[in-house]
């Protein structure tokens, strides 16, 4: 496909959104393994999205829901449990039984039933063992090329206001050369953010077109809005309106091509995929 590079109104000049793999090549590997975000970087990412959640002990890890029964072969909530009771578990094992990656089946895994392999016989640890965000930040500053960073805290948790204290702590002393950004649905924990790191830009997340936000207005200081593809079907005049205000859009999760083409039409900023190198192909990026 080719990118029209007229502009009209509420348009700005054409030019190729960036690609950022949804809890890494998460199509590829198990979501939030190091070889998930590894696979990513590999295939041409241009940056890493991931979900933040805090342990009983104060560690942040890469866990998308608030229990991690779906993704891995224990149970319980991630807020319950210390970083020591999520590395005994398996989280890569879950993919390779279900055909649906993203199906939340009610059974967990049988621990010795891994299917994770690296060849040896043996599971793969990159595949299954739990992802830290310190670790995470460690594969994108060991990377071959510049690759961004997107966090995402999720809320609503126990530890409320504790897992931006925990971000920000992280982010200071690691000093991470990636341009890193926050994003969430939680307006609240952007305004944490923004209060005590103004630099960081942050990311309003939506799955729905709430009245006060149809003109392309976000909550204050947030710059970049953040709709799901769904909201975009239904709603694709919002795109203009979010320019016009002077704000990006990050659009998730865009696997399907026609919606990879509908985001193009669009003008939108950065694609949120599951799918990097499928996306990077439909947009006519070649591989490096």
């Amino acid at each position: 496909m080719s990118i029209d590079s007229d502009a009209g109104p509420g348009r700005r000049p054409a030019r190729r959104p960036s690609v950022i793999a949804h809890r890494g090549a998460s199509q590829e590997a198990p979501e939030h393994t190091l070889a998930a975000y590894r696979r990513a970087i590999e295939e041409g990412a241009d940056a890493l999205e991931c979900d933040v959640r805090l342990t009983a002990d104060g560690h942040l890890v890469c866990v998308h829901d608030r229990r991690v029964n779906r993704t891995s072969n224990g149970r319980g909530a991630v807020s319950a449990l210390e970083l020591a009771d999520l590395a005994a578990l398996d989280f890569g094992s879950w993919m390779d039984r279900h055909a649906d990656p993203y199906e939340s089946p009610d059974t967990t895994l049988d621990a010795g039933d891994s299917a994770a392999r690296n060849g040896t016989g043996t599971a793969d640890p990159e595949r299954t063992s739990v992802l830290t965000l310190e670790r995470l930040l460690t594969l994108v500053e060991e990377a071959p090329r510049p690759v961004a960073l997107a966090i995402e805290t999720k809320h609503p948790t126990r530890w409320a206001g504790q897992v931006e204290e925990r971000l920000l702590e992280l982010l200071d002393r690691r000093r991470p050369r990636t341009p890193v950004r926050v994003m969430s649905f939680s307006a609240r924990s952007l305004q944490r953010i923004r209060t005590a790191a103004p630099h960081i830009p942050t990311v309003f997340l939506m799955q729905f077109l709430l009245p006060r936000h149809r003109d392309g207005r976000l909550p204050n200081g947030v710059r970049v809005a953040g709709p799901s593809i769904r909201l975009l079907r239904a709603h694709p005049e919002y795109v203009a309106r979010a320019h016009r205000a002077g704000n990006e859009v990050h659009v998730w999760t865009v696997d399907e091509p026609e919606d990879v083409d509908l985001c193009v039409r669009l003008g939108v900023d950065a694609i949120i995929t599951n799918r990097p190198r499928q996306v990077l192909d439909r947009l006519g990026v070649p591989p490096s």
